[in-house]
Parts: structure tokens; C-alpha cells; sequence
């Protein structure tokens, strides 16, 4: 498999290129129109049947090569964060208020890679799909191309998705079978109360104080509901109520983080969180609205999937580079959705750099490493190449 690597490292400089480019011109959610143009030109120039339209600006091509009839999925993200860039890098983001701080400008560029490659070499007997997500950030994208007929008009019989991680050595390959990433789901709860002059509390119900109490009781679920063998988060991110100091509020807002590594304690805290916040509000004499604004599964890992994923790493960069088992994350993907519908696939992590100064995702000044390119296109290679063996 050398060889592999060895062919992909001469397209390096070609590929670098193409993924600053993209870096410097960033789309959030369900807006990547410049990203998918180029995504689906690249495609189309290589001889992909390329489909477009699913969730707005998802991507899709399909190689299909000899007479054999299984079917491999590879995804790769393409929007971008609402933030503003602090990297320094030459190539930094062009886009007020906008750039790839999450990398997905190197997901798209290395599954764009290995579709070059694959598609020169067709050293593989079946299908292969190269799927190019939208809307990732917004944790649903997967799901609205689901939505729109994904796997209906490309079924997969194995799929397969990679991202990046700081912290980590850069280049080398992570992989947990099971639960690999959290569910997420966003609550909002609206509690109301009766306004009233701060001088004269007894007339009215305050909203911010039954907020409070609200926030409180929430911590229990974590400690006292859910079992201590099951990781579980409950974040309160915002509260909202009033402006003035001499005003009792008739009305709160507050936003929560949910995450979890079990579809059951996930269910149980969203239970739990409905039950808390009413029965808190009406010893009040309030009222508490529970809405579930977006929500996300665990990311599951299928068992085969994951030891087929694992061993064409070893057998690919060698097993010292190769890290199996590693710990879940609290953070979620909404790959997720397409594990839940094909439980045959697995997601990955690749190393993005542990070097001093390294800055993790979602950070004003972090950037994808280059030198990940290399080693994760030659990856999705492999792995296409083991699984469509000739």
C-alpha cells in the first residue's frame, strides 16, 4: 500500500492549493454554493456522474467500475462556522465573520484526493459513492439529505466518514467500535411568570427567580438520575430574562446543552428535563414550555465496519500509527444520521497536530493541517481499493 501513498503525495501541492482555496472562501450551512460548484466541476472533469440538489447543496458522485455490485459510501463535510478568523495563516478566510474553523475545508479537499485518484487508477471492481455534505455545523444536514433520498438512490452497503482532531498526532488514525461521539440535542424552555414592579414582588410571579431554581434542579440529572458508569452533560448556556434592576420578569429563557453516549440516558435526561422544569415552575404557581429545537443520535460505530476500517489503517501506515479503542467524545456529528440508517459503516478520527501551540476546533485560530492530506486521501483509497478488491 506504499504505492498508495507514494502516487498520492505527488498531487500534495495540487490538493494544498485547492483546500486553501477553499479556506479562504467560507460557506456556512446549506450555503456551500461556491464550495459544491467546485466539488461537482472537480467530479465531473474525473468522470463521475455527478448528482446534485440533495439538501440544497449536497453533492454526490458515483464511479462505478467493472461488473461487481458492492457499494462503498465516503462522506465529507463542507460548511463552515459564523466566526471570525484570528489563524494569521496567508491564506486566511476572505469572508467577514466566517471561515473553516472546524476543518472541514481538508474533508472536502481529501475525499476530493482520492476521488482524482481512484477515478485515474480504477483499480477497484464495484461502486463507489463520494458524498459531499452540507450543513454539518447545523448538526442535520446528514439527515436532510436522508430526508431528500440519500441511500435510496445511492445505497451503500458500507459507509465511512473521517475528521480531524487537534491534540492528537497528526497523521496518525483513531478508531472506537460502539459509541464514538455524543447525541446533542438543543432545549429551550420558556418559563412565565406575572410581571411586576421590583418593589413589589408580592404582586407578581418572578420568571428569572423560577428560572434559577429551574437551573439548579437540572444538575440532578446528572448526579442523581442518570448512573455514574454512563458519561452525560446537561449545560445551561443561556439565560435570558429582563434588563432592569427594578422589574420582576414575567418571563425567562433558557438554552440547553443535552449530550450522551447511550440512546437510553439520552431519553431518560430529555424526560427528566420536561419533568424538572414543569413541576419546578408550578411550585411557583409558573409556567414552564419545554421545546426540543434540534437533536442528533449517538454516533454508533458498527463492530465489522470498525475492524475492517481499523486494519487497512495498520495495513496502510502501520500499526504504531494506528490507535484502536481510544476514548469516545462528548462532542457530536451528525454522521450520526447515516450510521443510524446503515449501522455497516464507521467514522474516524484522524490527528491534525500536537505540536506546542496547537489550537483546537471551533477556535478564532485554528487551521487544518496539510499535511493530513496526504495520509487520509491514501486512506480512503485503501480503503475503497480493499473493499471493491478486483
Amino acid at each position: 500500500m506504499k504505492r498508495i501513498i507514494e502516487e498520492i503525495k505527488k498531487t500534495e501541492d495540487e490538493f494544498i492549493k485547492i483546500r486553501h482555496h477553499i479556506h479562504q472562501n467560507p460557506e456556512i450551512g446549506f450555503e456551500e454554493h461556491a464550495t459544491s460548484d467546485l466539488v461537482a466541476q472537480k467530479l465531473a472533469e474525473w468522470g463521475y456522474e455527478v448528482h446534485r440538489g440533495l439538501a440544497k447543496t449536497g453533492v454526490v458522485g458515483t464511479l462505478k467500475v467493472g461488473n461487481g455490485t458492492k457499494k462503498i459510501g465516503i462522506r465529507a463535510d463542507m460548511d463552515a462556522l459564523p466566526i471570525v478568523e484570528a489563524s494569521g495563516k496567508p491564506w486566511t478566510s476572505k469572508v467577514e465573520g466566517k471561515f473553516h474553523g472546524c476543518g472541514h475545508d481538508g474533508h472536502t479537499t481529501i475525499l476530493l484526493c482520492a476521488a482524482k485518484y481512484l477515478a485515474e487508477t480504477r483499480n477497484f471492481d464495484g461502486i463507489l459513492h463520494v458524498i459531499f455534505q452540507p450543513a454539518e455545523e447545523l448538526l442535520y444536514g446528514g439527515k436532510v439529505m436522508i430526508d431528500d433520498g440519500l441511500f435510496d438512490k445511492f445505497p451503500c452497503d458500507i459507509i465511512f466518514g473521517i475528521h480531524n482532531m487537534p491534540a492528537l498526532k497528526a497523521g496518525e488514525f483513531y478508531f472506537r467500535e460502539g459509541a464514538m461521539m455524543a447525541s446533542s440535542d438543543t432545549i429551550h424552555i420558556e418559563v412565565t411568570g406575572v410581571g411586576a414592579h421590583g418593589a413589589m414582588p408580592e404582586r407578581g410571579i418572578d420568571a428569572t427567580a423560577v428560572a434559577c431554581y429551574i437551573g439548579t434542579a437540572l444538575q440532578t440529572i446528572v448526579s442523581r438520575n442518570v448512573t455514574p458508569f454512563e458519561p452525560a452533560v446537561v449545560t445551561i448556556g443561556c439565560i435570558q430574562s429582563g434588563d432592569a434592576p427594578n422589574v420582576v420578569n414575567g418571563s425567562a429563557l433558557m438554552k440547553l446543552s443535552v449530550r450522551a453516549l447511550n440512546n437510553d440516558v439520552r431519553q431518560l435526561m430529555l424526560k427528566r428535563i420536561t419533568e424538572i422544569a414543569t413541576s419546578q415552575a408550578a411550585s411557583f404557581g409558573a409556567k414552564a414550555e419545554i421545546k426540543h429545537v434540534n437533536g442528533s443520535p449517538v454516533l454508533m460505530n458498527g463492530k465489522e465496519a470498525t475492524a475492517f476500517a481499523t486494519q487497512v489503517a495498520k495495513d496502510l501506515v502501520g500499526a504504531d500509527k494506528v490507535h484502536e479503542n481510544t476514548a469516545p467524545l462528548m462532542g457530536s456529528e451528525d454522521f450520526a444520521f447515516m450510521l443510524e440508517k446503515n449501522p455497516n459503516g464507521c467514522y474516524m478520527m484522524i490527528g491534525n497536530g500536537d505540536e506546542p501551540g496547537f489550537c483546537n476546533v471551533h477556535n478564532p485560530g485554528y487551521d487544518f493541517n496539510d499535511q493530513c492530506i496526504v495520509p487520509a486521501a491514501s486512506y480512503w483509497v485503501a480503503l475503497t481499493e480493499t473493499y471493491l478488491k478486483k
